[in-house]
């Protein structure tokens, strides 16, 4: 290893023009990968790697057709219910429709009315109503939307003049059957392995699946930038918002791409404002500089080649990566200088040589467990998040190669930071006029002096943190990452509190004894003249005599399509266990519009006065499409075994607690309904984006036990004293509890983005305490003076760990200018968690080495 380093010293010292060609050439043909270049934020980024409930959701929504959509908003400047805003939403709704992949749209035009008037089931059929059909009142249909169990807090907001309009995209039947069969031969490679020809059809099939998911997204994105232009030439006759998944996947994309280059721009800005004002030559911050942007520009050329898609999370990486790459090149600066000053005789050479080979075990080992941290962060069941841990574990790679050979080479084209020959007393004037302003001697002394204080606060502080972690929650809401001015925000809170919520929740449940209650016609509602007839069949089944032969409506109610229709759940006793389920559910005030086969219970209760089995069959049978596809297509699965209810969840409810909702509804159905996990399962989004929330905690709240213990053990091989080992490890552990109990004490949820800051606390953290003990030791071999050590230990290595940690904390304050709300609390969070990482490295721990004195003064 000594022998490779010497080489490595040899050629970078007397080969700069060859390495800094060589650099350049391997940026560029990285960088020719730009155009490749691709962002994701697809719903799937947001779930669970081979997550079983995401592919029921995908077999769910495909079985009963219920594909994604969007919602616009339309409330008009004139009365809802006139003849001019009736005929604009007609136009908006007709130039809606007419946008590639808009399967249909629903508007409080073209929904059946059944209630304006009540008629009877023979009238609805033959004469079937819309707002528009001649002769409606419409203050009694504006009534039926406000109130009947259809559509109540679906298609018309309380004020009567806020309605909705629903645009279907169809189900993308590729998109499903190519995941489905990626998954399948995933699954069976993680448990049995798979066959060469299997390896490569999988290979295929991904591939196939990453450039359909493409051109998906594109379409995707472009619909709703179509529907986006379609609603603003309307903007002066109403008032418009577009709300939907698919609107906040659009728009995730532009945060990323507006975040990218905000970020980018502004912290290579702050990054050479900072080089400036600290070193105040041209050289060091151009080169610095140099060495950031081509790490970062490698690295995106990278993903490129290999169409490693970046989403919200992961993008992340590239101000993350500027800033620990210049922590990297910063402290390469500081002992560059502090060399030139005290070895006014040396040349270039030397002075080059000799910073890089006593900074490379420091940066060697920094580098390392940074990793370790981030590494953390692949264990994770979420893409973005792995995705997230990789960039920034292969990108500090390329960053500590680029800053160990791009500044050396470059320093070495350039002459000497100092003039060869100067009086050696003079420079000691200034080197102690300079200690003598450091900063960070008022934290040695602080430490001096007060170092009781100092063990004091940091016990208060990790009691609070305790404290803090344990009201840490993984709760929160979509409606919270927008800023209130935003569209989104705006359109989903109309859509929230008026329109019947935002995130779906489904509940399917299963008839385990169909077959033996089906067999009897089931006429066993209280007050039905048919109940306990005994029948097994249809008593007109075949027979001349039967009343509804010819009735109007068709074929016989019982007839043979009928027949294979017959199911459990549209009988009385079905429906009235359904409507217990609606009833409780709709109780529930996170819960907004629910929807199921109760409500086709209530309104044939409505019309005949009363059901029965028979007339249920009946009715089924004789229900116009536009009104089948209303009440009963949507709740009940092909072959009758089960039936849907479906929910919309108001996300801007106080104190929403998915995985409190969800299990609180489970537990319910389970204790007062009595169904069991085999016929009873819940699923939707909110569910898909619980599991992926408590995944969060689970794998990276409960791993950091472990990459504490890994860095420790890397301490104790560096440091080769197990002692020192711990001493190094207990302001970071502090550091990181106490970002995390911040967090609870302050009520801020984690979430996708916060959850990373725990890692990069640690990651990031580590690298002060490596480089003031590494600078410690060297510091107690002068005089074995522990106090004198630790005061030349601030004023030298400590300026480059403030100078960092300063870089740090403002470059990720400038995570503020991001529209996307998680964004910003991570850019906050990181800033607060280098303070407290560096607060640590200043005081508790050279407070620590005072206490323990492990290094020997011999």
């Amino acid at each position: 290893m000594r022998l490779f380093f010497n080489q490595y010293v040899h050629i970078v010292t007397h080969y700069p023009k060859l390495i800094l060609l060589a650099i350049s050439i391997i940026t560029l043909g990285l960088v020719s990968g730009l155009p490749n270049f691709k962002l994701d934020a697809s719903a799937d980024s947001l779930t669970l790697e081979n997550d079983k409930d995401l592919n029921y959701f995908r077999e769910i929504s495909q079985q009963y057709q219920s594909g994604d959509f969007l919602v616009v908003t339309f409330r008009p400047n004139e009365d809802l219910f006139s003849d001019a805003s009736l005929a604009l939403l007609g136009k908006l709704k007709q130039d809606l429709a007419a946008i590639d992949g808009v399967s249909g749209v629903n508007t409080i035009l073209d929904v059946p009315l059944l209630y304006s008037p009540l008629r009877s089931l023979p009238e609805i059929v033959t004469q079937p109503l819309t707002l528009l059909s001649p002769g409606v009142d419409r203050k009694l249909a504006a009534k039926e939307f406000l109130e009947s169990p259809i559509y109540k807090e679906l298609i018309l907001g309380p004020d009567g003049q806020t309605t909705a309009l629903q645009l279907n995209i169809a189900i993308d039947s590729t998109y499903i059957k190519l995941v489905n069969e990626r998954e399948r031969l995933r699954i069976k490679r993680a448990k049995e392995g798979l066959t060469e020809a299997e390896k490569i059809q999988l290979a295929e099939v991904s591939q196939e699946f990453l450039e359909y998911r493409t051109e998906a997204e594109a379409r995707s994105h472009a619909r709703v930038e179509r529907v986006r232009e379609v609603v603003a030439s309307y903007k002066n006759q109403a008032q418009l918002f577009v709300g939907g998944v698919t609107m906040i996947t659009a728009d995730m994309i532009t945060f990323i791409q507006s975040d990218l280059v905000v970020f980018g721009t502004a912290v290579i800005i702050f990054m050479i404002a900072i080089l400036a004002l600290i070193f105040r030559r041209l050289r060091f911050v151009v080169i610095p500089m140099l060495s950031c942007i081509a790490a970062v520009l490698m690295m995106l050329g990278y993903v490129s080649w290999l169409d490693w898609r970046l989403t919200v999370i992961s993008s992340n990486f590239v101000a993350l990566l500027l800033i620990i790459s210049l922590a990297i090149t910063i402290h390469l600066i500081v002992r560059y200088r502090e060399y030139a000053q005290d070895n006014p005789d040396w040349s270039q050479a030397q002075l080059v040589s000799a910073t890089v080979k006593f900074m490379a075990r420091p940066c060697l080992y920094t580098a390392l467990t940074t990793i370790v941290a981030f590494a953390s962060l692949v264990i994770s069941d979420i893409r973005p998040v792995i995705d997230f841990g990789w960039m920034m574990t292969i990108g500090l790679v390329v960053a500590l190669i680029l800053a160990f050979l791009l500044m050396p080479a470059s320093l070495m084209l350039l002459p000497r930071d100092l003039p060869k020959q100067q009086d050696l007393s003079r420079q000691q004037k200034v080197q102690a006029k300079s200690d003598r302003k450091a900063l960070t001697l008022y934290f040695s002394a602080v430490v001096e002096k007060y170092g009781t204080v100092v063990l004091g606060v940091s016990g208060l502080v990790l009691i609070l943190s305790v404290i803090g972690i344990g009201r840490l929650q993984v709760e929160n809401r979509f409606i919270d990452y927008f800023h209130s001015t935003t569209e989104i925000y705006q359109g989903l809170s109309v859509i929230d509190n008026n329109l019947g919520g935002t995130t779906s929740l489904d509940i399917i449940v299963a008839a385990d004894n169909t077959v033996e209650l089906v067999e009897d016609s089931g006429f066993d509602d209280e007050d039905s003249e048919y109940d306990g007839d005994g029948f097994d069949e249809d008593p007109y089944a075949d027979s001349e005599e039967d009343p509804y032969a010819d009735d109007g409506y068709g074929d016989d109610a019982f007839g043979d399509e009928t027949a294979d229709n017959n199911n459990y759940w549209l009988t009385v006793s079905g429906l009235k266990k359904v409507e217990r389920i609606h009833d409780y559910l709709d109780s529930l005030p996170e819960i907004g519009k629910v929807q199921s086969l109760a409500i086709l219970y209530k309104v044939g209760k409505d019309i005949n006065g009363g059901l029965n089995d028979f007339e249920l069959a009946v009715m089924q049978k004789s229900l116009p499409d536009n009104v089948q596809n209303i009440l009963v297509s949507p709740f009940l699965s092909p072959n009758g075994k089960e039936t849907r209810i479906s929910m919309r969840i108001k996300d801007s409810s106080p104190g929403l607690k998915r995985k409190e909702l969800v299990e609180r509804i489970e537990a319910h159905l389970h204790e007062k309904e009595g169904y069991t996990s085999d016929n009873l399962s819940i699923t939707g989004l909110l569910v898909l984006y619980n599991n992926m929330l408590q995944s969060l905690f689970s794998s990276q709240i409960v791993t950091l036990g472990a990459v504490f213990l890994a860095i420790t053990l890397m301490f104790v091989i560096l440091f080769r004293s197990l002692k020192v080992a711990i001493v190094a490890i207990l302001p970071n552990i502090l550091a990181a509890l106490s970002i995390l109990g911040t967090m609870g004490l302050l009520g801020l949820p984690l979430d996708m983005m916060t959850i990373t800051v725990a890692a990069i606390t640690v990651g990031i953290g580590v690298d002060d305490t490596i480089h003031y003990i590494h600078r410690f030791k060297e510091e107690i071999k002068v005089d074995g003076n522990y106090i004198a050590a630790m005061h030349r230990a601030h004023a030298s290595i400590g300026r480059a760990m403030y100078y960092t940690s300063v870089i740090i904390i403002f470059g990720f304050s400038i995570m503020v200018l991001s529209e996307f709300i998680p964004t910003i609390y991570f850019g906050l969070l990181t800033g607060l968690a280098m303070f407290a990482a560096l607060m640590g490295a200043l005081l508790l721990l050279p407070k620590l080495i005072l206490m323990v004195k492990p290094f020997a003064t011999d």
